[in-house]
This record gives C-alpha cells, structure tokens and sequence, in this order.
C-alpha cells in the first residue's frame, strides 16, 4: 500500500512539474539568440534562408561551445561578423546583418509564449525581410545542441527510474 501511495506522490509530483515547466518561458535573461528573415516566403527564398540558417548554425556552434559566459558569447559573436557575412554571401549579397539590441515580435511555440521585445541578438533580414523567420538561441546554446556529435543520446523518464529504483 505505501508503495502505492509513493507511486501516486511521484506522478503527481512529475506532472505538476511538467506543468509548471510548460507554463514557463525557458530562455535565460542572459540569452543571446539569432534570427534568420527570409526575404520573402517564396519556395526559393525560403531554401535560402534554411541554407543560411544552417551554416550559421554549424559555425557558430563551433565558435561558442566552449564559451563560459554571455560576456565572453557577445565578444566572440561581435568579433565573428565578418566571418558570419562571408556564409551569408555564399546564398545572397541582399541582406543586412546586425549585432545588438533587436526587435523580435511575441511567438508561441510549443504552449511557451515568448513575450516581444527588444533582445541582445544576431539578426539577418534577407532581401526586403517580408518572409517567415527562423530563431533560437545562440547562447547559451539551445538551439544549437541538436549539432553535438557525442553520439546517441539516452532519455530517461524520472518516473521510471524510481520505479524501478523503489519497486
């Protein structure tokens, strides 16, 4: 009976935290992100703006996945952006780059709001900047983890593991 009890308190822990976790805006204060715009949401201009979206991904991973603070994130984007034109200007000379204090409009994705504002980022507006957007976080990487070459990785279930650990 009391193993039964104890199930019921860790499932019911689990999903209120589950819960307030999904109700909560996961991206730290400190957070750098990136913003790719596509010139407009045409076939063509939207491969572009995924192609540039994912060089920009690949360098930028390396440039930062070692970094230990945003201090140190700003510096070594702020310090890459004539390497970040060069990638861009293989797919277009049409864009305008900027590093600092950006507008990026309310999204909800997933069930997390993410209020709008004015937020430390690297953005790219291709072309006139009239089509869909792409964005994440540079720093800390969150966006960028999906590139780790550490081979597979294992999900486990906090449940399950006291399951198995207590029953």
């Amino acid at each position: 009976m009391k193993k039964i009890i104890l199930l019921g308190m860790i499932i019911a822990f689990y999903l209120f935290v589950g819960k307030v976790a999904a109700d909560t805006e996961l991206i730290p204060k400190d957070a750098i992100r990136i913003r790719v715009i596509g010139n407009s949401n045409s076939e063509e201009d939207q491969l572009t703006k995924r192609q540039i979206k994912q060089q920009l991904e690949l360098y930028y991973y390396d440039l930062l996945k070692d970094t230990k603070g945003s201090n140190q994130a700003s510096l070594l984007i702020s310090n890459s952006l004539t390497q970040a034109r060069e990638i861009i200007s293989q797919f277009t000379n049409d864009f305008t780059l900027s590093y600092g204090m950006n507008y990026f409009p309310q999204k909800v994705y997933k069930g997390i709001t993410y209020d709008e504002g004015y937020y430390d980022s690297l953005v790219v507006t291709l072309g006139s900047g009239n089509g869909k957007n792409w964005w994440c976080v540079l720093f800390p990487p969150l966006c960028l983890m999906e590139n780790e070459s550490m081979g597979e990785v294992e999900y486990r279930s906090l449940v399950a593991d006291l399951v198995e650990k207590y029953f």
